[in-house]
C-alpha cells in the first residue's frame, strides 16, 4: 500500500505540479496576472524572517482582485457583498476567503479572493483592508455585509466599517436553533419573522411565537433583529437577501480547485470567473426586453398578483393601494417607497 501511495503521489506531481515548488513561482504568477489583466491587485504577504540576508521567505497569504471585475462592481452593482471562507484540501492547510456580490440578474458576482493560513481576526482584517483599498471605501462607507458570522469576522467588520450594516445568514441561525428545537414548525416560524417587512408585523409574529414557545423566543431575541429581519433592514442595500447563498454557490463552484497546488487553485478560480462572464453574456443575448431574465420573471409574477389590488390616486404623487384582504398601503411614486416596505 505504501508503494501505491508513493506511485500515486509521483503521478499527481506530474499532472498537477509540485505543491512546494508552486509557492516559489507565486511572484512570477502575480506579475503575469497583472500584465494580462489591467488594474488587477495581487498582494503577497510572507512571514517575517530573522535573517534579512536570506533570499527566501515563508508564504503566509495572497490576495487577488481582478481589474475588470473591480471596475464593473464599482460602476454598476449594489452595495451588498457576502463574506465567507472555505478549507483548502491539499497537503498544506489553509482557507480560501471570498467576497461575492449580486449582479443585475441576482446571480453571484465574485469580486475578490484570498488564500490564507487560517480563518482568524488577523487574516480577515488583512483581507478586508485590501478590499477597502480596491473599492476606495472609507470608514464611513454604507455597505451591507452578509455572512455566517465566521471566526473573527464580526470583530473585524466592526473595526474597519463602523457604519456598515452586517446581516447574519438566517440559515446559520436556524442551524443553531435546531440543536435544541429541531422541529419543522420552528423553522417555519423563524422564516416568517425574518420575511416580515414592517416592524408592527414582526412584533405581532414574535408575540405569537412567545405564546408558542417562550424559551425559544427568548433565545431568538438574543440576536438583534437588525441583523436578520427584513423589517429592521435599512433598505439602502436595495436587497431583501436573508441568506449568504451567493458565497456558498461560489464555494461549490471552486470546490474541485481547492485540492490543487496554490497556483493551480488560483488559476481554477480565475478560469471559472472567465467562464461565468461568458455564460452570462450568452444568456443576456437571448433575453427579451430591457430587463435581465430574472428581473423579467419577477415582473411577470408581480403583474399577475397586481390584478388583486385596487389603486386610488390622491391627486398628487401618492396612491392608496387596497389588497384582496382589505389591507391598505400608501405608495409614494415620486420617492419610490411604499408603507409595506417590500420595494425598499
Amino acid at each position: 500500500m505504501d508503494k501505491v501511495f508513493r506511485a500515486k503521489d509521483m503521478a499527481r506531481k506530474h499532472v498537477t505540479g509540485d505543491y512546494t515548488k508552486h509557492f516559489e513561482l507565486l511572484r512570477d504568477y502575480a506579475l503575469e496576472l497583472q500584465a494580462t489583466n489591467p488594474d488587477t491587485t495581487v498582494k503577497i504577504d510572507v512571514c517575517p524572517n530573522g535573517n534579512p540576508s536570506s533570499p527566501t521567505r515563508q508564504f503566509r497569504r495572497i490576495y487577488v482582485c481582478l481589474g475588470p471585475l473591480k471596475k464593473c462592481f464599482k460602476a454598476c452593482l449594489r452595495d451588498l457583498v457576502g463574506l465567507d471562507g472555505a478549507f483548502m484540501k491539499g497537503p498544506f492547510p489553509g482557507q480560501v476567503l471570498t467576497v461575492v456580490g449580486l449582479d443585475s440578474n441576482n446571480g453571484i458576482y465574485p469580486l475578490a479572493y484570498s488564500i490564507v493560513e487560517s480563518e482568524n481576526i488577523a487574516n480577515w482584517k488583512w483581507f478586508l483592508e485590501n478590499l477597502l483599498d480596491d473599492l476606495e471605501l472609507g470608514r464611513n462607507s454604507n455597505y451591507t455585509f452578509i455572512s455566517d458570522r465566521q471566526k473573527g469576522l464580526q470583530i473585524t467588520v466592526d473595526q474597519l466599517f463602523p457604519n456598515t450594516k452586517h446581516r447574519y445568514c438566517i440559515r446559520h441561525i436556524h442551524d443553531n436553533m435546531r440543536k435544541k428545537w429541531g422541529q419543522t414548525e420552528y423553522r417555519d416560524h423563524l422564516w416568517r419573522y425574518a420575511s416580515a417587512t414592517t416592524i408592527p408585523e414582526f412584533e405581532h409574529l414574535m408575540k405569537e411565537f412567545s405564546e408558542y414557545d417562550k424559551e425559544a423566543c427568548q433565545w431568538l431575541k438574543q440576536t438583534t433583529p437588525i441583523h436578520w429581519a427584513r423589517s429592521h433592514f435599512s433598505g439602502r442595500a436595495v436587497s431583501d437577501v436573508l441568506i449568504s447563498n451567493m458565497c456558498e454557490v461560489f464555494n461549490g463552484k471552486i470546490e474541485k480547485g481547492r485540492d490543487k497546488t496554490v497556483i493551480s487553485c488560483l488559476e481554477f478560480i480565475r478560469e471559472y470567473l472567465m467562464k461565468r462572464i461568458c455564460n452570462f453574456m450568452k444568456a443576456m443575448k437571448k433575453a427579451k426586453g430591457p430587463l435581465t431574465p430574472t428581473a423579467t420573471d419577477i415582473l411577470d409574477a408581480r403583474k399577475k398578483g397586481a390584478s388583486q389590488y385596487i389603486a386610488r390616486w390622491n391627486g398628487a404623487n401618492k396612491y392608496q393601494v387596497t389588497g384582496a384582504l382589505q389591507y391598505q398601503h400608501v405608495v409614494d411614486v415620486r420617492n419610490q417607497i411604499c408603507t409595506c416596505r417590500n420595494w425598499e
